[in-house]
């Protein structure tokens, strides 16, 4: 067997021999700025024109095909999630898509899937991106504000909590909410908890009370009043509604966008 070294000179010879060279990662960036700052047409153009099984200049990670296409789409999603981080994401957002992306490379045995779930994976995040940078700028404590109560949805959230987790005073903090966001705090924690029950009506089988208690609410009744105000219907007749409705077709790509789906709903086509 031979070591490190030796393996990597050997690798070398070979690499100049087939004269190999890496293309330049200018439209590699270009494509990832273009998603972070919601270009939706140019980004649909690339996954259209199947741009990520493009294999010219970019190197063999594998000499497996598939776990190759894996590797490079790992490479890639960790960038994209991070310049997207740098654009205006909630941190604890972005990390929390880029584990449930690669995680689902899991369940992809071809090219073709890889390539489908790569193309949803960049139109989803463009879509978000869009909406972000509509918003107006976030000062820093609105941004850790954000970024707790997205990784805290399943808890009962005070202003105290976020006063502290911030350092700063109560006072402060709501006052920030009504001029960055126009809404008090309570109402905005509010609507990601049900946001988040709406993802868990359309795409999984728990129960009103199993939804309730999981979001922390008071009690499933207050649930479903508050769901009621926030979308014309009750819970049960959203569930009807509404569930599972990205599920049917194709079993695989779309199982694929309903978890997508499941984690942020999608704009309107348009976008």
């Amino acid at each position: 067997m031979l070591n490190l070294m030796e393996e990597w000179i050997h690798a070398e010879y070979f690499a100049q021999d087939e004269e190999f060279l890496h293309r330049d990662p200018t439209e590699e960036q270009r494509f990832y700025l273009a998603i972070a700052t919601g270009r939706v047409d140019y980004v649909r153009k690339n996954c259209e024109e199947r741009r990520f099984l493009d294999a010219t200049g970019v190197g063999s990670l594998s000499r497996d095909p598939v776990q190759n296409i894996k590797y490079h789409f790992v490479v890639g999603a960790a960038l994209i999630i991070r310049i997207c981080y740098e654009h205006g994401m909630e941190l604890e957002k972005a990390y929390r898509l880029s584990d449930f992306y690669i995680q689902k490379l899991d369940d992809l045995h071809t090219v073709e899937d890889v390539n489908t779930l790569h193309d949803k994976m960049c139109m989803d995040l463009v879509r978000q991106m869009r909406v972000i940078r509509n918003r107006p700028a976030k000062s820093r404590p609105i941004n850790d504000c954000l970024n707790y109560i997205y990784a805290h949805v399943k808890e009962r959230i005070t202003i105290e909590d976020l006063a502290e987790y911030t350092d700063n005073s109560t006072s402060y903090i709501s006052r920030l909410f009504k001029e960055e966001l126009g809404m008090s705090t309570s109402d905005y924690i509010r609507n990601v908890k049900l946001d988040a029950a709406k993802n868990m009506l359309r795409f999984s089988d728990y129960s009103l009370i199993d939804i309730s208690n999981y979001l922390a609410f008071s009690s499933q009744s207050h649930f479903i009043q508050l769901f009621q105000k926030e979308t014309g219907m009750t819970p049960k007749k959203f569930r009807e509604t509404y569930y599972a409705t990205q599920w049917k077709g194709n079993p695989q790509s779309d199982s694929i966008t309903a978890d997508l789906d499941a984690i942020d709903p999608p704009i309107s086509k348009d976008m």
